[in-house]
């Protein structure tokens, strides 16, 4: 916190000349043609590609960044498109590594950290390990270089995968870890609430979320009413389908449900995101990035 401190002004100035210039509305989303009912691949040869595997994105709120995570030479990398001098940029990688494996961006609610897993070592010198979930801080020409881990209350001996927020800081992310788990491939979905400058001791989701099964890639809306998630088990339309759960006026999760043939097929989707905007869900499926109208969300109350 100390850090936060120290830079919370530049912080400030800089988000404010982030949000002085405002995209045109023909210019949301790459400039792309929005999707109805079907999904749609997300802007395809710009992100999208037949040469490389694309998955995990997610915007800022104010429309203007895009980050997404890549492979190249069987390494994940992460890539920011952003709006600038009222275009779009091309695609920068903004971490990687010969050495590590970086991926599942998502930028805290006040849009000054980037989160992401990586295996990398605690020093960023030694070998690789299990995965952590770490961030970067935003500075005013770019981002900081020295990953910091997100902490024990997250990360354990074992994998965590993706990461999302609510507006009072609580992250869901997936673990394998912790004692309760019966096999390394039983990931399951937690959150942790964040207080005093760290995350706190994670707690598991109930049962209506949760299975023997894996549960991983969780987009939690940032109002805490509803979760979409991947998760692998008997039924589904491929191997890996999205599902989701709503919570109840009085704080309970529903049983999870398969968001159908609008969204999952025989393929793999994975790594769900909603615009701060309410309008798109983003999600990934076999190497691309597709997204929908966020209406298919509502139809499934």
């Amino acid at each position: 916190m100390k850090y936060l401190s120290s830079t919370f002004a530049i912080l400030l100035i800089f988000s404010g000349s982030l949000s002085a210039q405002n995209i045109p509305a023909k210019s949301m989303y790459l400039n792309q043609n929005p999707p109805g009912q079907t999904a749609a691949v997300f802007a395809p040869g710009l992100v999208s590609s037949k040469e490389h595997y694309e998955y995990g994105s997610t915007f800022s709120k104010d429309g203007k960044e895009l980050f997404y995570a890549v492979i190249i030479n069987d390494k994940p990398q992460i890539r920011c498109i952003k709006f600038e001098e009222n275009a779009w940029s091309a695609p920068k990688t903004i971490i990687g590594s010969d050495k590590y494996e970086h991926n599942d961006p998502f930028l805290s609610p006040d849009q000054n950290r980037l989160y992401f897993i990586s295996d990398r070592a605690m020093d960023g010198k030694g070998e690789k390990k299990d995965f952590d979930i770490w961030y970067i801080e935003r500075t005013s020409d770019g981002w900081s270089d020295k990953p910091v881990s997100a902490g024990p209350g997250i990360n354990t001996p074992k994998n965590e995968y993706y990461m999302s927020f609510t507006n009072d800081g609580t992250m869901y992310f997936s673990s394998n870890g912790g004692t309760d788990m019966a096999t390394d491939k039983n990931y399951d979905i937690k959150s942790a609430k964040y207080s005093k400058g760290e995350f706190q001791s994670s707690v598991k989701l109930p049962k209506e979320i949760n299975t023997e099964h894996y549960e991983a890639d969780v987009f939690v809306s940032p109002d805490e009413q509803y979760v979409i998630f991947c998760t692998e088990r008997p039924g589904n339309f491929g191997k890996g389908d999205l599902y989701i759960s709503f919570k109840t006026k009085t704080g309970e999760w529903l049983p999870a449900k398969n968001m159908g043939n609008k969204i999952n097929n025989e393929g793999y989707e994975f790594c769900p995101f909603v615009t701060s905007d309410g309008k798109y869900l983003f999600f990934s499926r076999d190497g691309e990035i597709f997204w929908i109208s966020a209406s298919v969300i509502d139809s499934l109350r």
